[in-house]
């Protein structure tokens, strides 16, 4: 958005806004860092064959056959076109909702809108749901553990594995080199 802070007025009214144009869309939609879902509501006497779902790696086209789409538009980023989903179930008001389910290719960027043509909302105020670390792949899982590490050897003033590191390979080179006069190194 802009280089300036808000005042909190200013962020209420923004938010207000973006609340206001997201409840205007013709669909609900939510995501996770991985996938968005997006759910439309339909006339409760539609069977699946009478709707249009077009998913595509780019595009996404929702509707009812022989009337405008109710989504049709050029998907923000890239998704994984086997592994998204969609399903026609009942709700208690007896109307039907469409589920579209769209997994990301890229599991490490929020959107700001479900179709390129929609109301943007402020990815930098989402609030992510709390991950456990057995729900990362093992290299992620071990980059976030060394930070933690690292984090926590910080807060007690205590060097960094990467510190550790080099204070161990000076112990070691002392060893071999008694010989040399190490009083005076500082390591960087």
């Amino acid at each position: 958005m802009a280089d300036k802070e808000l005042t909190p007025a200013e962020e209420a009214a923004a938010r207000a806004k973006e609340a206001e144009e997201q409840a205007a869309l013709p669909y609900k939609w939510t995501q996770t860092i991985g996938d968005v879902d997006i759910t439309v509501e339909v006339p409760g006497n539609l069977k699946g064959r009478d709707l249009v779902v077009e998913i595509k790696k780019k595009k996404l086209v929702l509707g009812i056959k022989g009337q405008d789409p109710i989504v049709n538009g050029d998907l923000p980023h890239e998704i994984r076109v086997d592994e998204s989903t969609w399903t026609l179930t009942t709700s208690p008001s007896n109307s039907k909702i469409l589920e579209v389910h769209l997994d990301k290719v890229n599991k490490m960027e929020w959107w700001a809108h479900v179709i390129t043509s929609a109301p943007k909302i402020d990815v930098t105020k989402i609030q992510p749901e709390n991950s456990k670390l057995g729900d990362l792949d093992g290299e992620t899982r071990g980059m976030v553990e060394k930070m933690m590490y690292d984090q926590r050897q910080k807060e007690m003033g205590k060097p960094s594995s990467d510190e550790e590191k080099k204070l161990d390979m000076l112990k070691k080179f002392q060893k071999e080199h008694p010989e040399m006069d190490f009083s005076k190194a500082k390591i960087s």
